[in-house]
């Protein structure tokens, strides 16, 4: 039996080092492509990194040699430090993105929500955001709750949500938007209650380059 575990035990270390090997390439790799994604994300200068640690048991373990844990510096200058400690809400949700854009093809993941993935940018960072979102779309279904018109008119439907009261109860209605409906809704993302001629063309052209993107 001694020698069985000591020939197991051997095979392990085999495969754990190989695995090991293959990490800390694919850990670089992801690195580098979350790295470039979160500053087109709004995060210049932020960097992502994997980091593998050694498991302190000496029990062979079933996913390998190693844990990895997920680093984010969100500016420049920051050490990178655990992504579950340092990240805000809008950072989180950016970064979450980007991770899922850098793999996309490889998640089996078959339905994504992102709420205010958008939160705290705004102007060509938006429009990016809406991009990366609709080009994750092309290979699932992307959910994302957004109050950003770059954002909505990228995406492939739009819904609004709204809350209607009678005075003793609430509820919320989601309504589908088409044609001059949902130029309608983007002109009021975009310039408030009161829709002008310039408002609804400049919604319309939005709308018009987005679907087309």
């Amino acid at each position: 039996l001694l020698a069985e575990q000591k020939t197991a035990m051997s095979d392990w270390q085999k495969a754990a080092a190989g695995l090991s090997a293959v990490r800390q390439q694919a850990g670089e790799q992801l690195g580098a492509s979350v790295s470039a994604l979160m500053a087109e994300l709004g995060m210049a200068g932020g960097k992502f990194v994997v980091e593998l640690e050694d498991n302190a048991d000496t029990i062979p373990q079933l996913h390998g040699a190693e844990r990895c844990e997920f680093l984010v510096s969100a500016n420049p200058g920051q050490p990178p430090r655990p992504l579950r400690k340092v990240a805000s809400g809008g950072e989180l949700a950016r970064i979450s993105l980007a991770i899922e854009v850098a793999t996309l093809g490889l998640d089996p993941t078959p339905t994504m929500v992102f709420d205010e993935v958008d939160a705290g940018i705004g102007g060509a960072v938006a429009e990016v955001v809406g991009q990366k979102l609709r080009a994750l779309g092309k290979g699932c279904q992307v959910l994302c709750v957004t109050h950003l018109a770059q954002v909505a008119s990228l995406g492939n439907q739009h819904l609004r949500v709204a809350k209607q009261s009678d005075g003793a109860s609430t509820e919320s209605q989601v309504q589908t938007l088409d044609g001059d409906d949902r130029i309608q809704e983007i002109a009021r993302m975009m310039g408030g209650k009161t829709l002008t001629a310039q408002t609804l063309a400049h919604a319309a052209a939005m709308l018009d380059h987005g679907q087309t993107a």
